[in-house]
């Protein structure tokens, strides 16, 4: 198969002396020697070659190629920017060799367990190799669109979204991170290498629940949070009943058998769980009343 190779062009400044130089004979041959056939002849002779040479120009801009084809046939690459001067017959096709940023916008896909989210990716790529860019693939830009869109369906369906469903997920996309991006970044790479890009960066940029189920998922969200919260509340009033009831005990504050330990036990637990203030209530009996 066929790789990138550079050109050595001729300068555009030279080309464009030997232009100066046609003209100026044409000029001499139709103001001096019009009488004469043979001056006609090489005037328009020069005139023509003018017209030959000047689609043979040819500017590079910094992080910018053009891709020479004679006839069908690849004649090479120049990167160098300059002004050059190149075969008239060459079709010269421009790449930029800029870095570019590739939006994508939310696409719905479904994630390893089958929930419909929102995923989007920032991509940042440019060409590096452009006979794959001019000849490999028929449009490298558009590929480069289909081919990300791929990637980040692929990747969804490798991870799930959290892991409240798949407990053994040590991966997930919302809390992946960088392992998350590095193998997107890896998938990208592998497909867009065929065009000739090279993947600077790709990171996922947006990531939500499908609208039809983002109304369930954040009210189980909700609930996994009380329920985490009411568990820590419940371990630390047992640990402070715990601690209550020893200290009364070493102290001897006071002699509490066991129904009084679980009445208070009890209104302790009430106290310490409760999301509420507790209002607390005057005895002005006994303890038994």
């Amino acid at each position: 198969m066929e790789k990138e190779r550079l050109s050595s062009p001729v300068s555009g400044y030279v080309g464009m002396l030997g232009l100066l130089v046609v003209i100026a004979l044409a000029v001499i041959d139709f103001t001096l020697y019009s009488q004469f056939v043979w001056a006609i002849v090489l005037g328009i002779f020069c005139v023509l070659v003018a017209i030959f040479v000047m689609p043979g120009f040819l500017v590079i801009n910094p992080n910018e190629s053009a891709v020479l084809v004679l006839f069908g046939a690849y004649k090479g690459t120049l990167k160098k920017n300059g002004f050059y001067w190149v075969n008239p017959f060459f079709i010269k096709k421009k790449i930029s060799l800029r870095a570019r940023n590739l939006n994508s916008d939310p696409i719905k896909v479904n994630d390893k367990i089958g929930n419909p989210i929102m995923i989007g990716v920032v991509l940042v790529w440019k060409v590096e190799n452009t006979f794959k860019a001019a000849f490999e693939v028929d449009n490298y830009e558009h590929f480069v669109d289909i081919q990300s869109e791929a990637a980040i369906r692929k990747l969804a369906g490798h991870y799930p979204y959290d892991n409240f469903e798949d407990d053994h997920a040590e991966i997930t996309l919302r809390s992946g991170g960088e392992e998350v991006n590095q193998a997107l970044e890896d998938e990208l790479t592998e497909r867009l290498s065929i065009a000739g890009i090279h993947v600077i960066e790709a990171r996922i940029s947006y990531l939500a629940y499908a609208s039809e189920i983002a109304g369930a998922m954040l009210r189980r969200q909700q609930a996994t949070a009380i329920v985490a919260a009411r568990q820590k509340i419940v371990e630390g009033a047992v640990s402070m009943v715990e601690m209550a009831l020893d200290e009364l005990s070493k102290k001897n504050v006071v002699e509490l058998d066991e129904d009084k330990k679980a009445v208070m036990v009890s209104n302790l637990m009430v106290v310490l769980c409760s999301d509420k203030d507790a209002t607390p209530v005057l005895n002005t009996g006994t303890l038994h009343q």
